[in-house]
């Protein structure tokens, strides 16, 4: 549990921390040069979104990547036109910055959690602030490593009005 309670989300104390059981990485599959790799091609992916450049940020998902995105449908594999479509709903750059990334790395397979927050002002000039939450699976294909999973959400409200919860922050 020691190191549970080193996940980014131990401090918020509402969460409960259980161990994973039944997964095992063998010895010696977790390096540096991973986590450095990785961090890498997070950072180009938020770069990309924070320019709107739909052609470098798509070269960072592998083929057949599954993606749970905050738009409908529940589950899509990312498209280079409708993330283009997405940033063209902005004026401006976007702000999108990952906060307590936490890393997990096991011979050709990793996955990362953060909290992201994401800024901007929309065409109608409506100004937008978003605190969500994203995992990314990736494995490492082609030579590298490559996102084969994305999942972003925020939580919602528990009182029976199915709204998001949106004005939260970590």
């Amino acid at each position: 549990m020691e190191i549970a309670a080193q996940h980014p989300l131990a401090e918020l104390g509402a969460v409960e921390i259980r161990p994973l059981t039944g997964i095992a990485f063998p010895a010696g599959t977790r390096t540096s040069e991973d986590e450095a790799l990785l961090r890498d091609l997070i950072e180009d992916l938020s770069q990309s979104i924070r320019a709107k450049d739909a052609e470098r940020a798509f070269a960072v998902y592998g083929p057949g990547t599954l993606s749970y995105a905050f738009p409908p449908p529940l589950a899509s594999e990312p498209e280079k036109e409708g993330l283009q479509s997405w940033f063209d709903t902005w004026e401006g750059p976007i702000g999108y910055e990952l906060h307590r990334l936490a890393l997990n790395v096991g011979g050709d397979v990793a996955f990362s959690t953060a909290f992201l927050h994401l800024t901007g002002t929309k065409t109608d000039g409506e100004r937008s602030e978003l605190w969500g939450r994203v995992t990314m699976g990736f494995r490492k294909l082609e030579g590298g490593w490559k996102i084969v999973h994305e999942h972003e959400s925020v939580p919602f409200l528990m009182d029976g009005s199915g709204k998001a919860a949106l004005d939260l922050k970590p």
